[in-house]
Parts: structure tokens; C-alpha cells; sequence
């Protein structure tokens, strides 16, 4: 086979090459079209071919003629004359930002659709791109539908009433606000906001949770003696998980809590517009140990929730039950509510013994199932809109020594009137909480006081924004004062007076 010189020496890597494997043949496929044989130069076993017809080599568009046959065991490459670098593969790693186009990515046309789960991106790992399917990306976004969380104090920060509460024997809310202990016969306990110093919750940025502690056990309660913690949601703001419709959507509830006691225990929706139920379980793993817990509750397309300020849903921790509640079985699909199926995996028991406690806080209320590793970060608000969205159900006016209750006038001889203008408007008209005995109130008026032995305070509430009361005579309000302004307040460190608008 005709040749022209010794074996090249290839300098330019910027022309694209191509190697062959060779065999007993005359024809080649090249990787890019050509013109003729002089766009390239072909080299067999490490000679130059000469081009052209009648020599060793013809080339057309991705043909490569030989004169003559090669041989298996024949090495043969070309290169493209002038082939752009493009054309050839880079070195791994030579390639830089710098080396890209500004319009890169810009210039790429748009997706024009969401993506399909099967679609991939491109991130970056420590420096090392790898591909990701849309599927996962898409089940880590954090897509909350509502701009606060659905739970108010879930953080257990704000408590209005008392910071504890001891004694307890019946149903009540004793310490952090939102949070109501359901407690039908059985023992007597202290609910108290709890400060937290350490733990793992400490650790996740509580301060604070809701604690009961079992003071009078009840060892063998009755069949229908209940003993649980439980959160209120209005049904106008439940909309967002589009209950009873065909895009029903499912929900996470997840919450901080510690026990002395190990064992499983039932957490309750219940669908209070609609009598449904539904349910999820939780194991408390070690003893007196802060453990996060995430349960998903299916969506339910019966039973749309009502577009107003009543009670739409119940969530319940329970803590104790007798046999009516434990007979039937843990419903983790929406049912029309069964009594013998709200605390069937409970073993924790708190009633049963005084060295029993049972502790929670960061309690929040997600659209759409999570798990421990996909949950959102729990929404932290500040203290004040923290407080301003509990004073909706309750508010605190006066606790303690020398707090005012509020301006007034004398009605008419020993009858004293007047009003409040409420922190902001509460669920509904609310009623009047307060605590007397004798010299806990006065009436300043006219340089003097009139100390009240015992008060009693007729609520005429106008609206959800603003409060009037009556003071009745007899109480020791003084004579010939009728027309005369005057300043209610508090006199003892026991005083208190609040309103609420629970659910």
C-alpha cells in the first residue's frame, strides 16, 4: 500500500480523531461527514496514507474507501482537517465556566409544561453533578398552603390563665392556651406550662410545653371515665384540606412528647360537623426522653367541614380510658365515630399511677403527608402574634394587684357601669372569667375607693370586640355617687378577670 513519509507527529488536539477497528475490509463508516479524502488524514500502523483515486485511500461524505484491505491486527486512525474543538471530547474536568457561553442555560427554550416525574435536573453534590428525578425534588418542596400555622401556641408559649393549675378533677383549660384537659372521673392532677432547660425538644427551639402530672390516681377506672388532652380547630379554618370533595387532601400531624411511661398511644381526629373519626398511633420509645412523632391521617372525600366559627375538629391525645373507649379498633380510615374506637393502642395509662406524667409541645398541623424526613420546619411566630391569635378564644384583662379593668360611671346610687374595648375581636360574644372574694375589686372615684366584698359582674358584651359590665349595689359601693365617673381595678394579688370564646 503506497505511503508518503514515517509515522506523524500529531500536534494539534484540537482536530477531532477518529480510531478504527479494523478487519479484512476495504470500507469505513467516519464519524463526520467530509467533503472528499483531502479533509482528512488517515494513518495506518502509525504511517500517512497518501489520498486521492489510484492511491491508498478515497473519502465522501461518511464513506472511507482503502485501495486495499487492512488486516485485523492493523492499528488505523484519522484526522479531521480542521474540524472545530467542539467536535472533540474535553479532558474530564477541562471544562469550565469560563469556557461556557454567557447564555447558556438562558438561552435554552422554556420547559412550557410542569414537569413529568420521570424529568431530570441537575444539582449539586459537594461540587459533583448528578442527575435527579422531578419525583423527588417535588416530595421535598415545603408547599404550605396557609401563610401561619394551623396550630396556635403549638410552641406552648403562651399562657394567659396560669402557668399551673393543680387539683384538677374535670375538664378544663389550666395552664397553656388552646390546649384542654378532658378529665371525666378520673384522678385528679396538676397542668402546668412546663419550662424547658434541656432535651431534645430544648435542642429543636422549645422553651416551653403543656405537662400534666397525675396527683390522685384512679387504678380502676370506670367503663366510661376519659382522661386526654385536646386542641379545638374552627371549621371556617379548615378549608384548606378540602374535606369532603374529590381532592380531599391528607394530613400530618407531628408534636414533641415525653413520658415516664413507654407503650403505644392513639391520637384522634375527629370530624365534629360531620360525627366522622380517624385515627393514628404513636410509640413512646424511652422513658422521661423528648421523641419527635409524625402521623399521617388520611384524606376523607364525606363530610365537607361548615364555613363558619364553630368547632370543626378535635384533635386527642389520649392518655386513659375504661372500657368504652377500648373495645373496638384503631380506625386509620375516616368512619362515623364510634366511642369504642378512640383509645383501642393505648397503653400509657396516666391515670393509673401518681409517679405518671405525660408531657408535649411543638404541635403542628401540615397539608399532605410527610414523614420525619420531608416534614416542614415547624413555623415559629413571634410572642405578640402568637398572643393576639390565642386572644381570639381568651383574653386576660386584669391579674394580680392594682390592674385595671376599666372606666366607668356611676348608673345610679351604688350601681356601677361600664365598658372595655376588646385586645381584638373574639371568635364569638364572649363571657365573663373571674375569680372573688372579699377585697379583690374597688372603685376609685371622687378621691376615694369603694372596696368590694364580693363582686359580682353582670357581662352584657356588645359584640365581639367590646365588653360592658354592671356592677350591683349592695356590694359596697357608696351612696349619692350617682353620675360620678369612676375606675374599676384590681385590689389583691388573687384578683383575676378574662373573657373567653372557646370552642
Amino acid at each position: 500500500m503506497a505511503y508518503v513519509g514515517n509515522s506523524p507527529a500529531l500536534k494539534y488536539a484540537s482536530f477531532a480523531v477518529q480510531h478504527f477497528t479494523t478487519s479484512a475490509t476495504t470500507t469505513y463508516t467516519l464519524d463526520h461527514a467530509v467533503a472528499n479524502e483531502n479533509d482528512i488524514r488517515l494513518v495506518i500502523n502509525n504511517v500517512i496514507q497518501q489520498p486521492g483515486s489510484g492511491k491508498a485511500y478515497t473519502a465522501s461524505a461518511t464513506t472511507l474507501t482503502l485501495s486495499a484491505a487492512t488486516a485485523g491486527t492493523d492499528t488505523m486512525y484519522c484526522v479531521f482537517l480542521g474540524k472545530a474543538v467542539q467536535t472533540v471530547v474535553p479532558p474530564a474536568g477541562s471544562v469550565t465556566g469560563s469556557t461556557l457561553a454567557d447564555d447558556v442555560i438562558s438561552a435554552q427554550s422554556a420547559l412550557g409544561a410542569a414537569p413529568a416525574d420521570t424529568d431530570e435536573f441537575l444539582v449539586s453534590d459537594s461540587g459533583t453533578l448528578k442527575r435527579v428525578d422531578y419525583s423527588y425534588l417535588k416530595s421535598t418542596v415545603v408547599n404550605r398552603p396557609n401563610a401561619q400555622p394551623i396550630i396556635i401556641n403549638g410552641d406552648c408559649s403562651v399562657s394567659q390563665r396560669t402557668t399551673s393549675t393543680t387539683g384538677v378533677t374535670s375538664t378544663t383549660y389550666g395552664a397553656v392556651d388552646r390546649i384542654q384537659l378532658v378529665n371525666n372521673s378520673m384522678g385528679t392532677y396538676t397542668v402546668a406550662q412546663e419550662s424547658l432547660t434541656s432535651g431534645a425538644a430544648y435542642e429543636a427551639g422549645f422553651h416551653n410545653a403543656w405537662r400534666i402530672d397525675c396527683t390522685t390516681a384512679d387504678s380502676s377506672p370506670a367503663a366510661g371515665d376519659v382522661l386526654y388532652p385536646r386542641y379545638k380547630i374552627e371549621s371556617q379554618d379548615l378549608s384548606i384540606f378540602r374535606k369532603g370533595t374529590s381532592s380531599a387532601q391528607s394530613f400530618t400531624i407531628a408534636f414533641w412528647v415525653k413520658s415516664n411511661k413507654t407503650g403505644n398511644a392513639q391520637v384522634n381526629f375527629y370530624d365534629i360537623d360531620n360525627t366522622r373519626l380517624c385515627a393514628g398511633t404513636y410509640s413512646i420509645s424511652s422513658a422521661n426522653t423528648w421523641e419527635h412523632k409524625v402521623i399521617n391521617i388520611a384524606a376523607d372525600t364525606t363530610g365537607a367541614w361548615a364555613d363558619d366559627n364553630g368547632e370543626g375538629l378535635r384533635i386527642e391525645w389520649r392518655l386513659d380510658s375504661g372500657s368504652d373507649s377500648t373495645s373496638g379498633t384503631t380506625p386509620t380510615a375516616w368512619e362515623a365515630q364510634n366511642a369504642a374506637d378512640r383509645d383501642v393502642a393505648g397503653q400509657l395509662q396516666i391515670a393509673r399511677h401518681t409517679d405518671n406524667d405525660w408531657a408535649i409541645t411543638g404541635i403542628q398541623l401540615e397539608v399532605g403527608e410527610y414523614t420525619s424526613s420531608t416534614l416542614p420546619p415547624f413555623q415559629h411566630e413571634s410572642y405578640a402574634d402568637n398572643l393576639l391569635r390565642c386572644q381570639r378564644y381568651f383574653q386576660n384583662i386584669a391579674d394580680g394587684t392594682d390592674k385595671a379593668i376599666g372606666m366607668g360611671q356611676y348608673w345610679e346610687a351604688q350601681e356601677f357601669i361600664g365598658h372595655r374595648v376588646l385586645s381584638t375581636v373574639m371568635r364569638t360574644t364572649p363571657t365573663l372569667e373571674y375569680v372573688t372574694s372579699t377585697g379583690y375589686y374597688a372603685v376609685l372615684r371622687d378621691g376615694g375607693a369603694d372596696a368590694l366584698d364580693a363582686l359580682t359582674i353582670s357581662s352584657s358584651p356588645s359584640s365581639s370586640s367590646m365588653i360592658s359590665w354592671y356592677v350591683a349595689s349592695a356590694q359596697g359601693l357608696a351612696s349619692n355617687t350617682k353620675n360620678r365617673p369612676g375606675f374599676f381595678r384590681t385590689q389583691n394579688s388573687s384578683s383575676k378577670v378574662g373573657f373567653t370564646a372557646e370552642l
